[in-house]
């Protein structure tokens, strides 16, 4: 937002269409790189050894350079080693964060709002070196045999190392990525049979999980505490079969009259597949009076909540109460513009990971081969309704409907989108507000009261059949 008068503002949406000097060089080499990783690095074929190089090229000029020349040859003669992957995956890494951050640069100039201090440095941590050796050991054979040489002996050999790691905090990170990693890995082998590789997908766990083996670098950013009021601005709801997690994105106001800045509180729980839809808020709601506070449009009172230098409320209901009513078109209109954006850690600098708090208005939405566009100020802006969760009152006709959007900014597949969080429309002659995260804290609507019924009773069931199988 750019504020143009008091409790308004414009959006520039023109700086979001304009191209990004290098942009494209840099992705295609990560898509060279990306293509070798798959078929393997054992022994690289000429089209994929093309592929190191043009990594190599593309981080001439930087502190990486020289080394990263000795690992693309290394990698290109067959003779590479676990330290060579290593520069690899730092080179990968580097170039998507600098595809990041030229990307914000572009959302900070379309919403004019400050960027938030960098993050404090990281606490120390004292990791088993025995262990992020042998993690690195793993994906080192990983990179050797490539996705399309994979097998089922050889993703199994993650799970030691992940049952040894999971009982030490510090290196809990790092286990939960190799766990997830390897358990999608396994659903895919025999790698030779895959007619369809997630290439960008895999590349990316695979460097991340490679840094992470690094002593250090798993250690968490310092953290602080918050004290003051928290305003919502909406719910991003994720769900997997066996798992679902909130993210509520707020404006975070001190109490010591300091810049507010904005944040982020989630919660994630396991979850059985046959709980979909507004059931899913039965899950959640327990772990987090958040939510109750952002299904009944209220604020929240924070006292010396723990928080990360990214902005990540780490969430204690005891560091929280209940508190006045705040609508939060009012707070997109009025805080957000002056609202600080949150830092992101240097690992996290990926352009998957921009969702960044918007709010819109008087813009006209059209749809075209089944996609819809906003045209803000002239300018069209990709709308993606694929991601509004069916567990709220929120849907794809509103969002087309609506004369104000409150909306995380993403990119995604080369251009900006937005993923609406709630809008403002009119239903039968009457002015509403729609939340996608609407149903949070109860509902009355009968939709929503429907969905939660039918998830009670199946929780009940699975519940009864668990206590069965328990006293047997």
């Amino acid at each position: 937002m750019v504020p143009a008068h008091p409790g308004g503002g414009v959006m520039r949406t023109a700086s979001l269409l304009e191209t990004v000097p290098g942009l494209d060089e840099a992705l295609a080499a990560v898509d060279a790189f990306d293509a070798a990783l798959a078929a393997g690095l054992l022994r690289p074929r000429p089209d994929t050894a093309a592929g190191l190089a043009d990594l190599a090229r593309a981080v001439a000029g930087t502190p990486l350079a020289a080394r990263v020349v000795e690992a693309a040859g290394r990698t290109a003669d067959g003779s590479a080693g676990e330290d060579d992957f290593v520069a690899l995956a730092a080179a990968r890494t580097a170039l998507l964060g600098s595809v990041h951050d030229a990307l914000m640069n572009r959302v900070e100039e379309a919403t004019g709002r400050p960027s938030g201090e960098d993050a404090a440095p990281a606490t120390e941590d004292r990791p088993a070196v025995n262990l992020l050796t042998a993690a690195r050991s793993w994906l080192a054979d990983l990179a050797r045999a490539g996705w399309q040489g994979m097998d089922h002996d050889l993703v199994a050999g993650a799970a030691p190392v992940v049952s040894a790691m999971l009982p030490d905090p510090s290196m809990r990170r790092l286990a939960t990525l190799l766990d997830g990693f390897a358990a999608e890995l396994a659903a895919s082998c025999p790698g030779a049979a895959l007619e369809r590789v997630p290439a960008r997908r895999w590349a990316d766990l695979w460097g991340r999980a490679m840094l992470l083996t690094l002593p250090g670098a798993a250690a968490a950013t310092a953290t602080g505490t918050a004290t003051g009021r928290l305003l919502p601005l909406g719910v991003d709801l994720h769900e997997h079969a066996t798992a679902v997690q909130a993210q509520v994105h707020a404006v975070f106001e001190p109490a010591d009259g300091s810049t507010p800045r904005l944040v982020r509180a989630g919660i994630a729980v396991p979850k059985p597949d046959t709980v979909v839809g507004a059931g899913l808020w039965q899950l959640l709601r327990p772990h987090m009076s958040l939510l109750t506070a952002v299904g009944e449009g209220r604020s929240m009172e924070l006292t010396a909540m723990p928080v990360t230098g990214e902005g990540d409320l780490i969430w204690s209901d005891a560091h929280a109460r209940t508190g006045e009513p705040a609508d939060p078109f009012v707070t997109a209109r009025v805080a957000l513009p002056v609202a600080a954006d949150a830092v992101t850690a240097p690992l996290d600098r990926h352009p998957a990971r921009i969702a960044v708090p918007v709010f819109l208005e008087g813009y006209s939405a059209q749809q075209a081969d089944g996609a819809m566009a906003f045209t803000v100020a002239g300018h069209p802006l990709a709308v993606d309704t694929d991601r509004i969760p069916a567990a709220g009152p929120l849907t794809p006709e509103a969002v087309a409907a609506s004369g104000a959007c409150i909306a995380l900014l993403r990119w995604d597949a080369g251009a900006y989108r937005l993923q609406p969080l709630a809008v403002e429309t009119t239903v039968r002659k009457k002015a509403v507000a729609l939340h996608a995260g609407g149903w949070a804290g109860g509902t009355s609507d009968k939709a929503g009261a429907r969905a939660e019924k039918a998830a009670t009773d199946a929780v009940a069931v699975l519940r009864e059949r668990a206590g069965r199988l328990l006293r047997k």
